[in-house]
């Protein structure tokens, strides 16, 4: 069985940026990662990125290696609040 890629881009960090830098420039709409636990909370994306972006976008954070399983597929959805 042969998985395919997925759609849509693939980015990466330059040369002396962090991945704060990459969601700022990229600015997207739903960030989703997981809570660093292993190497520290100072390196979640979300915190990296400045305070007047970071009001542009829905931040999930999810157990290290625990999964994406759970979130739902639609855009809509994920943009949500969580109560």
């Amino acid at each position: 069985m042969r998985v395919s890629e997925p759609h849509g881009l693939v980015l990466a960090r330059q040369s002396g940026e962090t991945y704060g830098d990459v969601a700022s420039r990229e600015m997207p709409d739903v960030l989703i990662e997981d809570d660093c636990e292993s190497i520290g909370a100072d390196e979640i994306t979300y915190a990296q990125v400045p305070a007047e972006r970071r009001a542009r976008i829905r931040s999930i954070i999810v157990r290290e290696f625990g999964g994406i399983d759970y979130l739902p597929d639609s855009l809509a959805e994920l943009l949500q609040p969580t109560s």
